[in-house]
């Protein structure tokens, strides 16, 4: 699994993230409060969900300030509800004020994302389904969202363009056909040393046919079918590759769509469309 804390993609989040809101300077704390006052702070759970981003938070405080030290009372993965202490911190008052809105628009965020997750992970008990995050994502900050599926309970898809081939439909449009598509990503692999697993998009039985004909891909993707042409689309594959699941896929529908055997459903709406939890940071006095 990916080290996502230590992640130089979680680096560059929060230093960008500071150099956008801290600007020239934090006027309103460097003004009026005195630069020698320490305080205390908590951050206080005012909903129902899953928490993540409590291992994030105490590395933005420490990048802000190694004089802040946190003492975490609730994991990443833990299940939370109004009135909860996810964690204590405790350093100079300028410095918890001016981490403070970065460490929760990233709680919340991630924390919303881990809960819709949870939400599937468990509609999916004991079908062997696993659920996959897609690259419907926030612009610079999908590290973040993929790192809460993972908390929530799910399986990360590819991270972007680089790290997989995804033949999709307007590649085999754009290629002449899925067979033409898959060759041409075979040699391509072949002629720049890269081993990356290859999927390919479908949409019916005739392109699913078509796919294994040609062979020699990881994946297939069965792209807005019935329950019905899922479970022939998994009888006619028969284990011969992974199957996935995908296409405006609900939280209502995820059970049925997995007893049709597929091994992978992918859902962008864990990432592009979920509630942010509602969480805050206290003042101690």
């Amino acid at each position: 699994m990916m080290n996502f804390l230590d992640h130089p993609e979680t680096d560059r989040i929060i230093r960008e993230a500071f150099r956008e809101d801290i600007g020239s300077g934090d006027h309103t704390s460097l003004s009026t409060i005195p630069p020698q006052a320490v305080r205390r702070a908590h951050c206080l759970i005012k909903d129902e969900g899953i928490l993540a981003g409590v291992a994030l938070a105490g590395k933005i405080f420490h990048q802000m300030d190694p004089l802040l030290h946190t003492q975490v009372q609730l994991e990443d993965g833990a299940e939370v509800k109004p009135g909860d202490i996810a964690f204590w911190v405790e350093g100079p008052a300028r410095s918890i004020l001016q981490a403070e809105r970065l460490v929760l628009n990233l709680m919340q965020r991630m924390s919303g994302i881990a809960t819709q997750t949870r939400r599937v992970v468990d509609r999916l008990e004991g079908t062997g389904c696993r659920v996959l995050d897609t690259r419907k994502t926030t612009p610079l900050i999908r590290h973040l969202e993929k790192w809460a599926v993972v908390i929530g309970g799910g399986v990360n898809h590819r991270f972007g363009l680089y790290d997989m081939i995804l033949i999709k439909d307007n590649h085999v449009d754009y290629a002449g056909g899925i067979a033409p598509a898959i060759r041409a990503s075979k040699a391509y692999l072949q002629q720049h040393g890269l081993q990356l697993k290859i999927e390919v998009e479908t949409r019916n039985l005739q392109e699913v046919e078509e796919v294994l004909q040609e062979g020699g891909v990881d994946r297939i993707l069965l792209d807005n079918m019935s329950v019905e042409n899922l479970r022939r689309a998994v009888a006619l594959i028969n284990g011969r590759c992974q199957t996935e699941a995908s296409g405006g896929i609900t939280l209502e529908q995820v059970r049925s769509i997995a007893e049709t055997g597929v091994d992978f459903i992918s859902m962008g709406a864990l990432t592009h469309s979920v509630k942010s939890l509602d969480i805050s940071l206290k003042a101690v006095k």
